[in-house]
């Protein structure tokens, strides 16, 4: 199978998946394992980072009246709801910065077909749901601790087969916040990250030493970007209607189907 379809491929399941609460680097690492990509370390590293940045991206367009709302009312004279939305977004950041900066090369690592671990990550991301399903039925706001908190949920969901949203959303619920205001919140606190690290690997490098072809990255891009926006508006429907245990399910299911297969394989 040609690179570039192979790139595609990952670019539409980085993007259905990326705002359901499933794992997208986890999904990721297990196509990349079964498609037998070539890409691997520092190779399958960028492609992850070039996909998430089509999906945040994505999230950008899907929530670009919400941003330029939180744009204007940042310059506003006086403290404001705006305000207060940024300072809890820069709140959450840090732990996730702090984690990938000081240890990045090791999270590298995890990046390079460590199925077993995705797998077993996946099947942890199943119970956290399910745990949260039976969370506290409140709709209170959510507070500076509850961001940092929040903050340290997306910091774990840097590991592949944990989910990002799944955990901040999971989290986020269980302190009782309302379910729509902690998705918006997951989906918009992630965005500074990404355009963070891409804005930090261009300095560095990083695209330029990878063996990756361009044509690959810009199909995979284009397919995270387009598929993203349409599961973005279908998940911030579903998320107000549907229990988070049906994800639990699957992802329980993905994982030791995934662990049985590697048993079967010898691996």
């Amino acid at each position: 199978m040609p690179e570039i379809i192979k790139s595609i491929i990952l670019g539409i399941i980085q993007g259905l998946t990326e705002f359901l609460p499933v794992s997208s680097s986890g999904h990721l690492e297990l196509a990349k394992y079964f498609l037998g990509t070539d890409f691997t370390g520092n190779e399958s590293l960028t492609m992850s980072v070039v996909l998430h940045i089509g999906t945040a991206l994505s999230t950008v367009f899907v929530f670009r009246k919400e941003i330029l709302s939180l744009f204007a009312g940042a310059f506003k004279k006086g403290w404001n709801q705006d305000k207060t939305f940024i300072l809890q977004i820069i709140i959450s950041m840090i732990p996730a910065a702090i984690i990938g900066y000081f240890f990045e090369k090791e999270l590298e690592q995890l990046f390079s077909g460590k199925i077993f671990f995705v797998s077993c990550m996946l099947i942890l991301t199943g119970i956290l749901l399910f745990i949260s399903d039976y969370g506290l039925k409140k709709e209170k706001d959510i507070s500076y601790k509850d961001s940092f908190i929040i903050g340290i949920a997306q910091a774990i969901a840097i590991l592949p087969g944990i989910s990002r949203s799944g955990a901040t959303i999971s989290t986020s619920v269980l302190m009782g916040i309302k379910k729509e205001k902690a998705a918006f919140f997951s989906f918009i606190m992630v965005l500074p990250l990404i355009l963070g690290k891409m804005v930090k690997d261009l300095f560095d490098g990083a695209y330029t030493e990878t063996s990756v072809s361009h044509a690959s990255l810009i199909f995979g891009f284009l397919a995270a970007f387009i598929t993203g926006i349409i599961a973005c508006k279908w998940m911030i429907t579903l998320v107000k209607n549907s229990k988070l245990r049906y994800f639990a399910w699957y992802c329980l299911i993905v994982g030791f189907v995934t662990i049985a297969l590697l048993f079967f394989n010898g691996n």
